[in-house]
């Protein structure tokens, strides 16, 4: 792998208020049964899937991701996952890892050296951690069309203020918006 390949994005589905989860978590909201005529097909997930090469994601949303597993499998499928965590966390998934330690060694010592496309999948802790220290190249958030009025906001309060360039803006079918922007550094 070469090193100036090296991507890291951050992605969240969003509501359009900016909340990526309820107060109580659920995230029921995510299934959409709207219809938008003027919007595009979805690409084909398994292929668009093959494209990133390693998930990243926080505790919360490991544990999210379990509990969600059991009725939907695991949504992260074979690839190589870092879950970042303080606690004492264990796995049978063998392409699953915990991480506790400093974002930027992670990136260099770990990330970089084995992988092209690393996505950060969640939480709002986690994402707020990799902007403000400007690890970050890209930022896609898939929209969905609704209004939550409350819950647990995507950004978690980051204090900074980051450019971003927008490099792709899709609406599909089901009436989602995605937003693809890359982070000026």
């Amino acid at each position: 792998m070469t090193l100036d390949q090296f991507k890291l994005t951050i992605h969240m589905v969003s509501s359009l208020d900016g909340f990526i989860a309820k107060k109580d978590n659920s995230i029921s909201w995510f299934e959409t049964s709207h219809s938008y005529d003027n919007g595009v097909d979805g690409e084909d997930p398994v292929e668009f899937l093959k494209t990133i090469d390693c998930y990243v994601m926080g505790y919360h949303t490991y544990e999210l991701a379990l509990l969600l597993s059991k009725d939907y499998g695991w949504a992260y499928g074979d690839k190589p996952t870092v879950v970042l965590t303080t606690r004492p966390l264990q796995s049978d998934r063998k392409n699953l890892t915990f991480y506790s330690g400093n974002l930027n060694t992670l990136i260099i010592d770990r990330l970089k050296p084995n992988f092209n496309n690393v996505w950060v999948v969640g939480g709002s802790k986690l994402t707020k951690e990799f902007l403000t220290q400007k690890l970050v190249d890209e930022i896609r958030v898939s929209i969905l069309p609704i209004i939550l009025g409350e819950g647990l906001a995507f950004f978690d309060q980051i204090g900074q203020e980051h450019l971003l360039i927008l490099k792709d803006a899709k609406a599909y079918k089901n009436g989602m918006v995605e937003l693809c922007y890359d982070v000026k550094k």
